[in-house]
């Protein structure tokens, strides 16, 4: 993995905070974080591997800020069968098991189905079992990272 990419979909700042904190630990590939993201930005950069870091909001939504990408890559569904990928959904499970991290996996559903490869399975956290989502993140995207290298060797 020479390029990460992090595209964060936000409400009260909890995904920033983790993005901003998994970021730092990775010292060997080039990280941009993507908060107000387009899909002028998730295609320019051109990273080899992308992750979604996203809260829920609502309904199961995705939070306004990463809801255009959502959008735009539905709507002119770019094939992206080089690019590897990973989700971190943060939700919260007393919503009901429909709405729990929904935005993360619908934006694990649709990079599968542009043909993104996933790197790891998606971590789901529920802010119910776990009021700090680094202490579930952390091993995830140490394995993550580890994982992202050997797809790009």
């Amino acid at each position: 993995m020479n390029k990460l990419g992090i595209f964060v979909g936000s409400v009260y700042g909890g995904a920033e905070e983790l993005a901003e904190t998994l970021a730092a630990k990775l010292t060997s590939a080039q990280v941009e974080i993507f908060f107000d993201s387009t899909l002028d930005d998730f295609m320019a950069y051109d990273a080899d591997t992308v992750l979604v870091i996203s809260s829920t909001t609502g309904q199961g939504e995705i939070p306004e800020n990463l809801l255009p990408l959502y959008v735009a890559l539905k709507d002119q569904f770019p094939l992206l069968p080089k690019q590897h990928y990973g989700v971190i959904a943060l939700g919260d499970s007393s919503y009901g098991e429909d709405r729990f991290c929904g935005a993360g996996r619908k934006f694990d559903a649709l990079l599968a189905e542009l043909h993104s490869q996933p790197v790891q399975p998606r971590l789901d956290i529920d802010a119910g079992v776990h009021f700090d989502p680094l202490d579930v993140a952390d091993l995830w995207f140490s394995q993550f990272v580890a994982s992202a290298q050997q797809a790009a060797a």
